[in-house]
């Protein structure tokens, strides 16, 4: 019994390392993780002429997945944000739904930049807007927050292209137009729970002070802004490929020239291309931005992701290093008896990650590794895995969280204040979500 369960010891004790080091010692999350890496394959006893093929292949694996689609997506990002696009969807959602469902279409707004940006860029995007929109309409500006975040917070963590899904749907093999469809059915109900309907029971939200970091943004002149149609459609041009060339392939045969076609188009890497391109001709050259521009905006976006790129490719490492030393399976073996779903035991597993390492991406890379395995063995639906992981990653989270700090440290509130804003609304996500997945597990 010992002997099974020391594998996964040895993975947490690795775990407790990395915050020790990124918490206690403020050592950058990058090396962190390579340190805490090489301390689990010494502990797990790997062959140490094995341990440097094994990062090459941890790095490679994940970038070759990843760093493409991170860097497109930074770069349509920017671009939406320079022209204005993120503007033009904002107003126009706010203005044909009224003032009565703001918080429903900040929940909407949020969910689309969660899809189509990085979250910290989502949330230094949005909540400018949202400020200005609460000024507006004389709405305490946390009733509009707390929605913008959830969606923004949902849309990150389910939907590829971000990193943190994309990962998993990698790693369990999952139908990317599957996990946009089945990811779409989880979301709209947690969203409107942890958006709109918690809001009811925090007190203090119409007192809670404004800090002065963040200002309701300056707007653009209409007239200089994208359509609303262009504006809304490239950002979610990834998930419209992909489910299209799902369908299409559906209907033709595996061997017949269509199929092959669409195979090409609907890879994320060539989605992402597509939306890349269109995004530099509606928001750049068609704007009557020269190319050097353009070009100015893409090192712009490249440099200011670098640092997610390393600290993936560090989690790449760490997931490398767990599935090598065959932690996966032998927690097949201890908990292949207990009457718990492997669903939810693959959230929790993900969510006791991302509490313990403060990184959404880390976390569902790292769960990867782990949970993989029991999607064959319990014989669990890898789309429905995927999303109960993906909850798991998006959960309530402490101090040394950066989502945590820059949602507390914009807004100038206390922690107290944090926890029953961002903690309850990031709790409620976490669990609503992982209990859609657990009903369309009785369906699917």
């Amino acid at each position: 019994m010992f002997s099974s369960i020391l594998p996964l010891l040895w993975v947490v004790v690795g775990i407790l390392i990395l915050v020790f080091l990124i918490v206690k010692v403020k050592l950058h999350s990058f090396v962190a993780l390579l340190i805490s890496a090489l301390f689990i394959a010494f502990a797990e006893g790997m062959p140490i002429q094995k341990i440097a093929p094994t990062i090459e292949s941890g790095v490679g694996g994940i970038l070759s997945t990843l760093a493409l689609i991170v860097v497109m997506g930074a770069i349509v990002g920017k671009l939406m944000t320079e022209s204005g696009a993120s503007q033009q969807i904002a107003d126009t959602i706010v203005s044909r739904m009224g003032g009565k469902m703001l918080p429903f279409a900040l929940l909407i707004i949020g969910t689309i930049f969660g899809m189509a940006m990085f979250y910290e860029v989502a949330f230094l995007i949005t909540i400018p807007l949202v400020l200005s929109i609460a000024k507006e309409a004389k709405v305490p500006y946390m009733k509009l927050v707390i929605p913008t975040i959830a969606g923004a917070t949902m849309g990150h963590s389910i939907f590829p292209p971000q990193p943190g899904p994309m990962a998993l749907a990698s790693a369990f093999h999952a139908d990317i137009s599957q996990v946009y469809i089945l990811g779409i059915i989880v979301v709209i109900p947690t969203i409107v729970i942890s958006g709109v309907l918690v809001q009811r029971f925090i007190p203090g939200l119409a007192q809670m002070p404004l800090g002065d970091v963040m200002k309701p943004a300056n707007k653009l002149s209409q007239a200089k802004l994208p359509s609303f149609g262009i504006s809304i459609t490239v950002p979610l041009m990834p998930a419209i490929i992909m489910i299209i060339s799902s369908i299409v392939k559906s209907l033709v045969g595996e061997n017949s020239l269509t199929y092959n076609i669409f195979s090409f188009l609907g890879s994320a890497e060539i989605g992402m291309l597509i939306t890349l391109i269109a995004a530099m001709y509606f928001f750049g050259y068609k704007r009557g931005q020269s190319g050097s521009e353009i070009a100015d905006h893409l090192t712009d976006a490249i440099k200011s992701i670098s640092n997610v790129i390393i600290i993936i490719a560090a989690g790449g490492v760490m997931k490398e290093v767990i599935i090598d030393a065959n932690v996966g399976q032998e927690i097949v073996k201890l908990v292949g008896g207990l009457p718990i779903s492997p669903l939810i035991l693959g959230w929790l597993i993900t969510v006791l990650l991302r509490l313990m390492t403060g990184q959404g991406a880390v976390s569902a890379i790292t769960a990867a590794g782990i949970v993989a395995p029991m999607i064959g063995a319990f014989d669990v639906n890898p789309v429905l895995m995927m999303l109960a992981c993906a909850c798991g990653s998006n959960t309530t989270t402490l101090m040394w969280d950066a989502g945590f700090l820059l949602y507390q440290q914009s807004f100038g509130i206390s922690i107290k204040d944090t926890l029953k804003t961002w903690g309850v609304l990031e709790g409620v996500n976490s669990v609503v979500g992982l209990a859609m997945v657990l009903l369309l597990s009785l369906f699917v």
